[in-house]
């Protein structure tokens, strides 16, 4: 009925245990030395460097909050000038589970509610100081009682509506009683330090205080675990250590990931500013003031690691043969009265114990390995390129000359910064002069997109992130550009240009067999495609263009009719290039080569299709010989083959003819001329019979035989060198 009144924050019930604790551990902390440099790295991990003079105690403190406190333990390093510095230890407040906060601090197991009988039932045994409303008292707390309903129900006086009364009254005492509604109050039991007995009600208490230092601090600690700033709170770190010079701790924490955005100002001779920002986060409780920061582009492994919080095995409970009660027999009562119970029907007294191991509760986390994410693409053309042909070599002109020179790149920034808690900041790490040419891309017929095909000219890795570009003397757009390693060339699109046009025409195609090899059960075809293709080019600005173009070939072509030719090594197409003048049109004509092949599976093994690759004059004379060859042993294969559908026929042909024999023979007498005739005519069937099935099986054998002459033939196709 009144239960919503026990309700209590924990921290406010017992907000002076939880001040001594924190209070005492301030009290050792001797030195705290000053944040200098803070590296952070793209994995969203952060490595802090303090440096400065030990100072006169021997301790430091580290302030590490809660949630990073593993990290800082499997990480510390200590740095001293000249290695004088002595390290005797770390030392730290213990990390306690909730369940075990909620045991430290008396309190029932759940995630429930905590509420007022509940925190008061955990101080049951202890020294409290204790005030009410009339005077304080010190003792030990004996228990907390909820008395009955029929013992705590009593009249409290309930207060009337506002504005309500009865007019009907003319004197004080013509009123009705007044309402009342029944209370329960908690009854606290107080042994005294004069070893008086005291019962209070708990409206009349307003506030109970552990006198026990260590009952406080325990207290303090399971409401640290408990609580939902446990994990914000602070841990400092006290590094037991001497040194006559500086030194420098540094340990890694979890950090928000540092994410990198870009703008690139395009300039009329092909190239541009490049402008790198750098978004940065303090999620941290300190100030950050004069730290040096560094960015790390890279990926070094880390993992999380449950260290900090004490551990417990778990033994096997063995209890004795014969169950041993934890309470004497005669503990508030005399064998008489156990002998009544007993006689009275009462059940007898069965007294069982039982034990739970008293291990803590240990969690862990599994982390599994980031994977990579692999990009690939297609060979953009209709059939895959050969590699028995060397035709040519579109990627040669695009190729990234550079490659990543370490694991780790580190951008440092020119000079110290002041960020607030909790504050966040954007700051310039890069600006260079890069090439970066302006140009319209196409990627099929239609509307150009507005790009710039631009090389990292930086010296460094750049991460992903926005490209902001700037043209014409304002905003031109915007896009994102992947991971850029040093030297490598990237085409990327920011808007649209309505100005330029394209419009792609297929041309004539031939095809030309160089090369054939066997392959088990399949004949490869390496072939060359001659090709023409027409790319009408519109141009209705007032200012040339530049336009590139996706060519759909495969690498292995040689094209000719442009301007010149690219490469883009992230979409594996070559782009041939146009100077489009302004306000003008221009047809462009592609001769292309390319080296494909294709599969000739055995349903098209026939001789007719073996005669005609025998006579391409472009296939090597070895191989015309062995394709005649492996057309005539297919020919007579063939042969056989049609041949044995006669046979087959005539087989069909004799059984029917058989099965109408015996059918007369059934009718005719035994012994009779007309039977006697019927059998001479079924022998001699069964003899046509046996004949023709001799015969198809040696057609079906010969037509095997010879097959397998042609695929003999057909396996002499090995490659030879590589075809030009």
């Amino acid at each position: 009925m009144a239960t919503s009144a026990w309700k209590l924050s924990v921290a406010g019930a017992l907000t002076l245990a939880a001040l001594t604790s924190t209070a005492r551990a301030q009290e050792r902390v001797q030195n705290t030395l000053p944040l200098r440099t803070v590296r952070l790295y793209e994995v969203g991990l952060g490595y802090f460097e303090r440096t400065g003079r030990l100072g006169k105690g021997p301790e430091v403190a580290l302030p590490v909050p809660a949630t990073h406190l593993d990290d800082a333990l499997k990480t510390l390093v200590i740095l001293g000038e000249g290695g004088k510095a002595s390290v005797t230890g770390v030392e730290f407040s213990s990390s306690v589970s909730p369940s075990m906060g909620r045991a430290l601090a008396g309190l029932p197991e759940g995630e429930d509610s905590i509420t007022y009988p509940q925190l008061l039932r955990g101080l049951k045994g202890a020294s409290v100081d204790l005030k009410t409303t009339r005077e304080a008292l010190r003792g030990r707390l004996i228990d907390v009682v909820e008395p009955a309903v029929a013992e705590a129900e009593e009249c409290a006086p309930v207060t009337a509506a506002p504005g309500s009364s009865d007019k009907g009254d003319e004197t004080p005492h013509a009123r009705a009683p007044s309402p009342c509604a029944p209370s329960r109050q908690l009854t606290l039991l107080i042994l005294t330090d004069r070893g008086e007995l005291r019962r209070l009600r708990a409206s009349e208490v307003i506030g109970v205080r552990p006198t026990d230092p260590a009952f406080a601090a325990r207290i303090g600690s399971g409401l640290d675990a408990i609580s939902t700033q446990g994990a914000a709170t602070r841990k400092p770190l006290r590094v037991l250590a001497q040194s006559a010079t500086p030194v420098t701790l540094g340990y890694v924490a979890e950090t928000p990931v540092w994410r990198s955005s870009y703008r690139l100002v395009l300039d009329d001779a092909g190239g541009g500013v490049m402008q790198g920002w750098a978004l940065v986060h303090n999620d941290t409780d300190e100030d950050w003031k004069q730290v040096r920061v560094e960015l790390v582009n890279g990926q070094p492994s880390s993992f999380l690691f449950p260290l900090a919080a004490p551990r417990y095995g778990r033994r096997e409970l063995v209890t004795p043969d014969e169950a041993l009660s934890t309470v004497p027999q005669l503990h508030g009562r005399t064998v008489d009265s156990m002998w009544e119970e007993q006689s009275f029907g009462a059940g007898g007294f069965g007294l069982t114990g039982i034990g739970e191991g008293g291990g803590g509760r240990g969690e862990g986390i599994g982390l599994g390995q980031i994977g990579t994410i692999g990009h690939g693409s297609g060979t953009g053309s209709a059939g895959p390129g050969s590699t028995a042909l060397s035709i040519g070599n579109l990627a040669a002109v695009g190729q990234a000359e550079g490659v990543e020179s370490g694991v780790l790149f580190r951008y440092a920034l020119p000079s110290p910064i002041d960020l607030r808690a909790h504050g966040s900041a954007l700051l310039p790490f890069l600006q260079r002069a890069v090439t970066a040419r302006r140009i319209a891309h196409f990627n099929g017929s239609g509307k150009a997109r507005s790009a710039a095909r631009l090389r990292n000219d930086t010296g460094q890795t750049l991460p992903a992130g926005p490209i902001a570009f700037f043209a014409d003397g304002g905003f031109a757009g915007e896009a994102t550009i992947d991971r850029m390693i040093p030297d490598e060339r990237r085409t990327v699109a920011f808007g649209e240009d309505l100005d330029v046009e394209l419009v792609e025409r297929g041309g004539p195609r031939r095809d030309e067999p160089r090369l054939l090899e066997f392959d088990g059960d399949t004949l490869v075809e390496h072939y060359v495609r001659f090709r023409e293709d027409t790319y009408e080019i519109t141009n209705k600005s007032p200012s040339p263009r530049t336009v590139f173009v996706n060519l759909g070939y495969v690498t292995n072509s040689r094209v000719q009719g442009a301007d010149e030719l690219d490469f883009d090594t992230r979409t594996n197409k070559a782009m041939a290039v146009f100077q489009v003048g302004a306000k003008s049109q221009r047809a462009a004509v592609l001769k292309v080569e390319e080296g494909l092949r294709r599969s000739i599976g055995q349903s098209a093994w026939s001789s007719k299709n073996l005669t005609a690759l025998s006579e391409v004059a472009t296939l090597p004379a070895t191989q015309r010989a062995a394709l005649r060859a492996a057309a005539a042993e297919m020919r007579i294969a063939e042969q056989w083959r049609d041949a044995l559908p006669k046979v087959e026929q005539a087989i069909t042909s004799v059984r029917s003819e058989l099965d109408r024999l015996r059918g007369y023979l059934s009718a005719a007498k035994t012994g009779s001329d007309g039977a006697e005739t019927f059998t001479k005519r079924i022998l001699a069937a069964e003899d046509r019979l046996t004949a023709l099935r001799a015969q198809a099986e040696k057609f079906v054998v010969q037509r095997k035989r010879r097959a397998a002459l042609s695929v003999a033939s057909l396996a002499k196709l090995s490659r030879p060198a590589v075809a030009r």
